[in-house]
């Protein structure tokens, strides 16, 4: 067989899932959609759910080095299947996909890895949880006792976090709707992990201690199919309460909010539709593209008006699928830290 030929037919299923997010409103047909009240069991639903089409585990963590700088860290694995039906090995209609990547003040580095399914080369094990693709891996005897690896061209780290308070689960127990027309998602997070570790740079070894949240989302069809992208916050105060909260822009203008306040206890109230106000303050030019890098939240029945700003405005994730995401800072009635990502920006 000609190898460009055989080169293009490993690439297909990779060119089929990187339609952008607004593909994530495509049709769901044969696949499992998410449920009211489904209900959880862990550990298994640490582990993958092959019968919804779009699924991940989602890492990002502010740190800080013994000189007071400041950096942030992403990982993430996705899965995504091209089909319901399910088959062993090379015909498996499973494909992964990851990246990494390491936020500092002056700088951004990401990678991107690719998989298909059924030969090993990418998965995720639920006890003991294991979740990797080719060398990069998160793993540990448990879901709250973690060990993260990966690498680029130019950077890399090595990471230990360890979960301080329980998981957190989002919307009506853990059914996330998105639009009007009632998308939604299967979601929680452990937002409550302690992380230490080494980042590798170009300038040498950094050690870096700091907070981690990770989230698990699943679903079929997320997105309605006018919603072009969303704009996601993970804040954590200086007060050790939390906020998830995000709103998807729709294609006339119009946008759907939720999120969740979360006590430093654990305790959690999932936000309705209009309570959580987002307005983008300054916008920046990166990668030919402008997007919303200070921003403005305002959450009245919890007393919250912040100013939330980027870390570094040129965050830009040059991947595959392209969008912003990197660390942030947190002013006003409620000082603290956190993670932006914004997508579907054109």
């Amino acid at each position: 067989m000609n190898v460009r030929f055989l080169l293009l037919l490993l690439w297909m299923p990779f060119c089929a899932m990187a339609q952008g997010f607004s593909g994530l409103g495509a049709s769901s047909d044969g696949f499992a959609m998410p449920q009211p009240q489904a209900g959880f069991a862990f550990p298994n639903d640490h582990g993958p759910h092959p019968d919804f089409s779009i699924e991940w585990w989602y890492l990002t963590a502010n740190l800080e080095s013994q000189d007071g700088t400041e950096y942030g860290i992403q990982w993430t694995l996705f899965r995504t299947a091209l089909s319901p039906e399910n088959a062993p090995g090379w015909a498996s209609p499973q494909v992964w996909f990851a990246h990494a990547a390491v936020t500092t003040p002056n700088q951004h580095f990401t990678a991107e890895r690719f998989a298909r399914g059924g030969i090993g080369q990418a998965g995720v094990q639920a006890d003991p949880f294991h979740a990797w693709i080719d060398e990069w891996s998160l793993s540990g005897p448990s879901f709250r006792a973690l060990d993260l690896h990966a690498q680029g061209a130019d950077f890399g780290y090595a990471m230990t976090l360890n979960a301080q308070g329980p998981l957190v689960f989002h919307g009506a127990q853990g059914f996330s709707v998105k639009s009007p027309n009632g998308q939604a998602s299967h979601y929680y997070s452990q937002p409550f992990f302690d992380i230490k570790g080494t980042l590798n740079l170009p300038e040498g070894p950094k050690k870096v201690t700091g907070t981690a949240w990770l989230d698990r989302e699943w679903s079929s069809q997320p997105l309605d199919d006018t919603q072009l992208g969303w704009d996601w916050f993970s804040l954590s105060f200086e007060s050790g309460s939390k906020l998830m909260g995000f709103q998807v822009r729709d294609s006339d203008g119009g946008t759907f909010t939720s999120g969740t306040w979360i006590e430093k206890t654990g305790q959690s109230v999932t936000l309705p539709h209009g309570s959580l106000t987002l307005t983008p303050k300054a916008w920046h030019s990166v990668a030919g593209r402008d997007v919303p890098v200070t921003w403005n939240l305002q959450l009245p029945e919890y007393g919250m008006d912040v100013i939330v700003d980027a870390v570094n405005p040129n965050a830009w994730m040059g991947v595959s699928i392209p969008y912003w995401e990197g660390p942030v800072s947190v002013r006003g009635s409620h000082p603290g830290k956190g993670y932006l990502e914004m997508t579907g920006y054109e």
